[in-house]
């Protein structure tokens, strides 16, 4: 068993205790220097070009953000300590990695994280390395977006995957059970009031008994909670819903 159950109490305690501070995580931080790769888990974060770049799109908090920064570093820092303390996986805490799809370096990691979809703009060579990083094992979380930016990441997974559809998963699946059993999939998007969270995946040859490559969080937002959660900004069991979903999908990907 490479896993431990602990109580989610504990395991948010562990991060109020070594979050940033409030002021501290919402200031615009430029990128750190990747960490080198020594085998443990270590959270990758998909940099890619934006439909958005080079226009005045200000976030809701007065700044320029690319929108593949979005949550960054809070919400990776914040759910490497969950994994830290729920698991016996030994993550990686003295840093995260920021990678773009076209990057070699990639294929070193089995778990890579991308969110805003909405705005996800790859190039030829970035749609050939997503590509091969799935055909080669790769498992990928799409994360925050919602309403009509579903069509820009259709198109752009169609790219990739010409022949990928994605599937709607039901909390039968087995990526729903693989840590921690959750029994409902009944959740919002944390900011957009009335838009009713959809889990999508893709498999392999499109068949849901095949590897799953991609796991698609449609209306929701995981990252925003994982970055406040150790602040009150959300109540504590949405906070915990998002980090099981999180640590199920690492988990996952890490035995299959």
């Amino acid at each position: 068993m490479i896993v431990r159950r602990v109580g989610f109490a504990f395991a948010l305690a562990v991060v109020a205790g070594r979050g940033l501070s409030a002021q501290g995580r919402r200031s615009f931080e430029p990128d750190r220097p990747n960490v080198p790769y020594d085998g443990r888990f270590t959270f990758v974060r998909i940099k890619y070009t934006s439909l958005a770049d080079g226009l005045q799109n200000l976030s809701g908090f007065g700044r320029r953000e690319p929108e593949w920064h979005h949550d960054y570093p809070s919400g990776e820092r914040n759910f490497s300590k969950i994994l830290d303390a729920l698991t016996t996986m030994a993550p990686r805490m003295e840093g995260t990695n920021i990678l773009p799809l076209d990057d070699p370096e990639l294929f070193k990691y089995p778990v890579a994280y991308l969110c805003e979809p909405g705005f996800w703009n790859p190039n030829d060579k970035e749609v050939e390395g997503l590509r091969a990083y799935l055909k080669k094992g790769g498992f990928l979380i799409i994360d925050d977006f919602v309403a009509n930016q579903l069509f820009n990441f259709e198109a752009q997974m169609r790219r990739v995957l010409p022949e990928g559809r994605l599937i709607q998963l039901t909390a039968e699946h087995p990526i729903f059970d693989s840590f921690y059993k959750i029994p409902s999939l009944e959740m919002d998007h944390p900011y957009y009031t009335g838009y009713k969270s959809i889990f999508y995946g893709i498999f392999e040859d499109n068949d849901p008994t095949k590897r799953l490559m991609v796991i698609v969080n449609y209306n929701n937002d995981i990252g925003e909670y994982w970055e406040f959660s150790d602040t009150g900004m959300f109540p504590i069991d949405l906070s915990n819903e998002a980090y099981k979903l999180g640590v199920n999908y690492v988990i996952y990907a890490l035995t299959r």
